[in-house]
């Protein structure tokens, strides 16, 4: 039997792409989130957003010892009526839709506060930066966009949800 020495070549070419995935995690179109701030929630991973938002109300910047803060309320029910502190990472311009763009403003842009908070996913801990908007007329309180799927080598399984469970991270980090 004789090998064709080009298809073999595509065929090795194709061996390292699928080490890769192998050592990817499995997520769903949702799954269920631990944050750093004493809640857990279910978030829509989305690969055509770059940045990760969570749902936020009352959002307020300070400085604090010469330092950029923010503070805000978690807008997602009324169980969470207590103020949530956290220093000010930077700030976002997020782009604007066709449709959300008023004509009088000539801004094609929303800036956003950013914060970073340690996210559980399955049994993986990330510090991820999140930007800070009221999501409450969407269905799913964080949405976790491209930047964040990165750090945790995910993979989007659309077909798929809750497909990591219910968050176990332990105390400590894991692999950062």
């Amino acid at each position: 039997m004789r090998l064709k020495p080009l298809p073999l070549l595509f065929c090795l070419l194709l061996l390292p792409g699928f080490a890769v995935a192998a050592d990817k995690t499995i997520y769903g179109l949702n799954e269920y989130v631990s944050l750093d701030i004493d809640v857990e929630v279910a978030a829509k991973l989305d690969t055509g957003a770059q940045t990760a938002s969570l749902s936020a109300r009352d959002i307020e910047r300070f400085k604090r010892d010469g330092e950029r803060w923010v503070r805000f309320y978690l807008a997602i029910d009324d169980a969470h009526a207590h103020p949530i502190e956290r220093p000010l990472a930077r700030i976002s311009k997020i782009k604007r839709r066709a449709g959300d763009v008023d004509s009088d403003d000539e801004k094609t842009y929303t800036a956003r506060p950013v914060v970073e908070l340690d996210v559980c996913m399955g049994g993986v801990r990330r510090q991820i930066e999140v930007n800070l908007t009221d999501r409450s007329a969407f269905q799913y309180p964080l949405l976790i966009g491209s930047d964040a799927l990165k750090r945790f080598d995910a993979l989007i399984d659309p077909s798929l949800k809750y497909a990591a469970g219910k968050p176990a991270c332990t105390t400590a980090k894991s692999g950062e």
